[in-house]
């Protein structure tokens, strides 16, 4: 009768201890928000979080961002060419990859390639204590270790965004046109017909939003990683799991928004 029960009562007490991590997380980030604004303003250290985050990310985005524009031509083609409509495909590839597949892709690839590496090194300073040590001199580690991390995050994936959706068309653009023989005039003005500024400010405010949750995101779970050398894997694998959702969820709930706003 007792493991009847515990087999009854685990998934509920799972729920609320899902409810109690995601409070913890919320407070953790009604305590950092004010940090922000808040002197000193560590110029130099956010300035270092974007040349490792954003530039060193450029090359990982630049190569998803022209495969994903030859694969989504080649895709779009054999769909358009049965209703001999190939001239939309310029419109309709540049939204696509502005609106969605640029923001998505290009913070998916933020979160395996630069968010699960803040997550490790943050989980490693703390298991061996570097972090005690900041706080024993009176520095606040959350603004030196956090904040940087976080704003260098949201700055440098709306850039990265923009290279991916630039990269992304062009590649789409070349393969339709020289390969699968689609007409360059037809290709061009079909974007510049229709094209609206939302499709592209649209693409950009996901990536503001998709940069600052990513990065809050691996910085808590690496700031609180415990358990040595696991609790430092545990913690990176949870923080690249838990991103890459938050992307997803958050891509829908905008996604609704901007249409609601008739964005």
């Amino acid at each position: 009768m007792e493991q009847v029960f515990f087999y009854l009562g685990y998934p509920f007490v799972q729920f609320f201890r899902m409810l109690e991590r995601f409070g913890a997380f919320i407070l953790f980030q009604i305590k950092i928000l004010p940090l922000f604004f808040k002197p000193p303003y560590r110029v130099k250290e956010t300035l270092q979080q974007m040349d490792i985050i954003g530039v060193g990310s450029l090359f990982v985005i630049s190569l998803t961002a022209i495969f994903t524009g030859l694969v989504e031509a080649i895709q779009l083609y054999h769909g358009f060419h049965k209703f001999g409509a190939e001239e939309f495909m310029g419109y309709t590839i540049f939204v696509s990859i502005s609106k969605e597949l640029g923001p998505v892709f290009g913070a998916l690839m933020l979160v395996s390639r630069a968010v699960s590496a803040m997550t490790a090194e943050l989980g490693t300073m703390r298991v061996t204590e570097q972090i005690d040590a900041i706080d024993t001199l009176a520095v606040d580690s959350k603004k030196y270790l956090i904040v940087p991390r976080v704003i260098a995050a949201t700055l440098s994936t709306p850039i990265l965004v923009i290279v991916f959706v630039f990269l992304g068309n062009i590649a789409a653009y070349l393969i339709s046109v020289y390969a699968l023989g689609v007409n360059p005039n037809s290709y061009k003005n079909t974007i510049t017909t229709y094209l609206e500024f939302s499709d592209i400010g649209t693409g950009i405010i996901k990536a503001f939003v998709f940069g600052y949750l990513i990065s809050i995101i691996g910085t808590y779970i690496g700031y609180f990683t415990r358990g040595g050398a696991r609790g430092v894997g545990l913690s990176t694998t949870k923080s690249v799991v838990y991103a890459a959702m938050t992307v997803f969820v958050a891509n829908y709930f905008l996604s609704t928004l901007f249409l609601y706003l008739d964005w």
